[in-house]
């Protein structure tokens, strides 16, 4: 492994300012990002990363490898839901297995987004269609986590059609935005694009230093919460997305050619879902605890990712 990356990783501003986030909250501190102001950015991040991949998208052939990794993307998606509920289910509530299990097979783009200036770093670039693979995770762990929940908890407040989690799933502000913007990157004509990069690509980084910070403050006013589930909620959110990680950058080696896009694969599967899910579950199941898989996601499996898991998966990617 590539201890260089993980020291480089450790030291990135973008987990810098998550940690500054979480400080800030800890020592209440009235340091504040307003709501409007972190909507706006976390707009901003999905239009540019789905734009960019919608123009590499466009200028790319049609390949066997394309086609197998959105078939395998929404086999991954689907599988670690699976495994997920069943050895959560143990320990945890039907309710809060199934979310958690939902929040784990689906996808972080924000984590995607902070990998890929990994991948920067390294003076290496992935595929525009791992974008598309990325908006094809997002929504199948969900419909596959709250049909677990309705199956296994009678009690559960989940009379909720799949077709209308599939709708939710697919019409969230988070999945719409990327979706949208690889598709209007791909239909746009290449000069007028041009036009735009500087505001796609120059100011990028200093956005996702900001959102952070404020995901870093999310995280910080959640930790009481999260307290109460104790060592198995921290391990969990450590151990599942390594397990993920590591096992899809393997696999990926037997139809994806390019290392750089077997790791944003193994990103992908190795992130937890602290938006899109968040939103699908207060609607199927608000039964299940927030305080539970939201700090999971973000203030263990986000930062572990980042500081370590991602020098992981790319050692392996390029084996």
């Amino acid at each position: 492994m590539d201890f260089q990356l993980l020291i480089s990783n450790l030291t990135n501003p973008t987990l810098l300012f998550f940690l500054l986030g979480v400080f800030a909250v800890r020592v209440k501190s009235d340091l504040e990002i307003p709501a409007s102001s972190a909507k706006f950015i976390s707009l901003y991040l999905l239009f540019s990363i789905g734009f960019k991949g919608g123009q590499e998208l466009i200028h790319s052939p049609l390949t066997e490898e394309i086609i197998w990794s959105c078939i395998a993307g929404v086999i991954v998606a689907s599988i670690i839901p699976l495994y997920t509920f069943f050895i959560l289910k143990r320990k945890l509530s039907v309710s809060d297995a199934g979310a958690v299990a939902a929040a784990y097979g689906s996808v972080s783009a924000v984590t995607f987004i902070t990998a890929s200036t990994v991948l920067e770093a390294q003076g290496m670039s992935f595929g525009g269609h791992m974008v598309a693979v990325m908006a094809l995770m997002e929504a199948p762990a969900i419909i596959v986590g709250v049909m677990l929940i309705s199956l296994y908890d009678h009690d559960a407040n989940t009379k909720v059609s799949v077709r209308d989690v599939l709708h939710h799933s697919l019409t969230n502000g988070s999945v719409l935005m990327i979706m949208g913007s690889l598709i209007v990157g791909m239909i746009s004509d290449e000069k007028a694009a041009m036009g735009i990069k500087p505001f796609t690509t120059d100011i990028f980084k200093g956005f996702l230093a900001i959102f952070l910070l404020e995901m870093g403050m999310i995280t910080g006013n959640k930790i009481g919460a999260f307290r109460q589930y104790g060592w198995l909620a921290v391990v969990g959110g450590i151990l599942m997305p390594l397990v993920n990680g590591i096992a899809v950058a393997f696999l990926a080696h037997a139809f994806i050619a390019d290392p750089a896009n077997r790791f944003m694969f193994a990103v992908l599967a190795a992130s937890a879902s602290y938006i899109a899910v968040p939103a699908a579950m207060r609607l199927a199941v608000p039964k299940a605890d927030p305080g539970l898989y939201i700090p999971m996601a973000l203030g263990v499996t986000f930062p572990f990712n980042i500081a370590v898991g991602m020098p992981i998966y790319l050692w392996i990617a390029q084996l």
